[in-house]
Parts: structure tokens; sequence; C-alpha cells
């Protein structure tokens, strides 16, 4: 791990080195959160950290695979082993990918133990740095409550995590820690990416229309949420799923 100027009030974020995860950690780094980012790709951890630290902000990372339980419980040791605590924890890791039937089940098992088991390794190893009043957050899917052909093993995954949201709610309520999620719907990440991935946005007018809000998703708008739902005004909220996708779930498109 490289730290940066002690920690103390900490932000985790599993894949937080692009996409939906790097706009939550400038966005909790935004608001005094030291950020520690826990991601498989070495390169973009790096690039994130290097823009957290050169706009003021305190940054860590680790470059590891969330799906390997030893990984993830070394690097909860060693955050440990430092004296650093876990104000919020957001699940945020994830593979984006089809599997039709036909896909061999080493696929199914990438996507399921990265986006759902992993979430758990997380909490499980992560559970004793935090405190009563600290927050964790899984980024779900609205692919846990709809789907396209052939994403099968992503919407179990999503699907799964809602699930683990309020039993952990439930599980950790005498702790003093609450639970959430939340289900992105379409979210543009293109100009999220490390240097080497990055590229404009490609949208077409009948890509916004799908959307009552008229858009098509930030990044920042999940990052939003999650500030949100880790703040003292979310205090009375634990186990739910907030759904921030413009109102495309609730729109009944026909053909024409």
């Amino acid at each position: 791990m490289k730290v940066v100027n002690g920690l103390t009030k900490t932000c985790l974020v599993t894949g937080g080195a692009q996409g939906i995860g790097a706009a939550i950690t400038r966005a909790f780094a935004g608001r005094g959160y030291d950020i520690i980012i826990v991601d498989i790709d070495q390169q973009a951890c790096q690039e994130n950290a290097e823009f957290i630290l050169a706009a003021g902000g305190r940054c860590g990372y680790y470059a590891v695979d969330i799906k390997n339980d030893h990984a993830v419980a070394g690097v909860m040791a060693d955050l440990a082993k430092q004296g650093i605590g876990l104000n919020v924890l957001v699940n945020n890791a994830g593979i984006s990918a089809a599997t039709p039937l036909e896909a061999p089940m080493q696929e199914w098992d990438r996507v399921l133990n990265t986006n759902l088991r992993g979430a758990y390794l997380t909490v499980k190893y992560g559970l004793d740095l935090m405190a009563a009043g600290s927050s964790i957050i899984n980024i779900a899917s609205t692919r846990a409550m709809m789907s396209e052909a052939d994403w099968h093993a992503y919407a179990a995954a999503k699907g799964g995590l809602v699930a683990l949201t309020h039993s952990l709610a439930v599980t950790l309520g005498d702790r003093g820690i609450r639970v959430n999620a939340i289900s992105p719907g379409w979210i543009v990440v293109s100009e999220w990416q490390k240097s080497s991935n990055r590229q404009p946005a490609a949208l077409r007018p009948v890509d916004l229309a799908q959307h009552p809000a008229g858009r098509v998703g930030k990044p920042e708008d999940i990052a939003a949420a999650c500030l949100f739902l880790a703040s003292d005004e979310a205090g009375f909220i634990t186990g739910t799923n907030l759904v921030v996708d413009g109102g495309m779930t609730v729109k009944m498109i026909y053909e024409k």
C-alpha cells in the first residue's frame, strides 16, 4: 500500500480506480475523507491516487484481486496494523459481462465471485475496522430487477448483492453500522477510465429518450448518492436499495 500523510477519517472503495468507483473516491476526498482504493488494476490505481493527491487529498491503494479471500484479508490486516479504521466502505468492484448458457462455468464463477463474493469478503474481513456510525454501501444494479438476454451471472450477482444488503443491515444494526445498496442504471463511464482506455462518450438521441430525466447517468450521480447514504442526514436509512437510473426502469417502451 502507498500511504500519504497518515489516514484518519477513511473511505475504502473497491473497484475504486476507474469508472463509478473513481468518481466515488474523488467525491469523498472532496469531503475531507482519506481514501483507500482497492482495485486489481495497478496502473489505474496509481493514476487515480495521483489525481486525488494532486487535488490536495490523501490516498492509499492496494492493487489486489477482490475475489481472493487471502488478498482481502491481507488488506484489512495491513490497515489494522497501521491503526486505520473504516468510516465508509463502498463495495463497488464488479465485472460487467454477458454469460450465455453455453459460456464455460469459469466465466459464471468469475463474475459471481468478483461482484458478490468480493463484497462479502470485504465486510467479513473489514468489519473489525468499523465502529458504530460507520456505513457500508453496496453498488448493485438495476439488472437486479430487469434483464436483457444472456446476462445471467451479472443479474444473479447484483440481485444477490441487494439481498446481502438487507441481510447485513439486520445483522449489523446492533453494532450501529448502516448498510445500504445503490442500483445504478445506465451510467456512461468511458471518460472515467485509465488514460490508455479513456475516450469520449458516444450517445444517440434515442439513448437519452429512454430516460425520463432526459439524459444518461454520470458516475458523479452515483457518487452523490453515496455521499448522501454515508451522511448523518441518512441516519435513519438502512437496508434499502436506492435506484439511481434517471427513471429508466419505470418507463414503458413500446416498439413503433
